[in-house]
């Protein structure tokens, strides 16, 4: 049992340094995501600042961070798109078109999210 939790947290620390190597490669390489998460760190600040619910508080940081998961997820359909092939190709841009419609269908519920949340 010892030796199966060892092995469990050595693969978990894998994974984190994986994410981690993900995140600093993207975020080297990709200006929109350095966009993002200065929205987002502004977004937290004021989540944390303002008057908000618990709940109210949880949903803004936790759509912010699905806003940079998408726009990681986005980075990663690029890079494939790109490696497989430098011709220009319809479904490749449709490929490309998609993720980056999903950063901006996340955006937009976080967007919508702050407005529910200060109008109402």
């Amino acid at each position: 049992m010892l030796a199966w939790v060892g092995a469990e947290a050595r693969r978990i620390g894998k994974t984190c340094l994986w994410s981690l190597d993900g995140w600093r490669a993207a975020f080297a390489r990709e200006k929109s995501l350095r966009q993002w998460t200065l929205v987002n760190v502004v977004s937290a600040v004021l989540a944390l600042v303002l008057e908000l619910t618990a709940g109210e508080r949880a949903l803004i940081l936790a759509l912010g961070l699905l806003v940079l998961a998408a726009e990681v997820m986005n980075t990663a359909v690029e890079e494939v798109v790109d490696y497989i092939s430098t011709e220009i190709d319809p479904r490749a841009k449709r490929a490309k078109d998609c993720g980056s419609a999903a950063v901006a269908l996340t955006a937009l519920a976080g967007g919508v999210a702050w407005l529910v949340i200060l109008i109402g």
